[in-house]
């Protein structure tokens, strides 16, 4: 998983694996879904981040993993 912000662009994509993408659909303004040969989605685009995320520090982003929880 790669995660991209193109500050020029104004836009932000999620890779999420990378095999080729052979569609595109806008699911809402400006939110763009790649899809793969499997309709797979395997990206996501959300433009005008700027607009969207206008307190968005991009040198201060947090990766967190959700621990899994296991039921006895």
């Amino acid at each position: 998983m790669k995660l991209k912000i193109d500050r020029q662009a104004d836009a932000l994509y999620l890779t999420l694996d990378e095999s080729g993408v052979v569609e595109s659909e806008e699911v809402s303004p400006g939110i763009i879904l790649d899809y793969n040969s499997e309709n797979q989605v395997v990206g996501i685009e959300m433009l005008h981040l700027s607009r969207r995320t206008p307190h968005l520090d991009t040198g201060k982003l947090l990766f967190e993993t959700v621990p899994l929880l296991v039921s006895p």
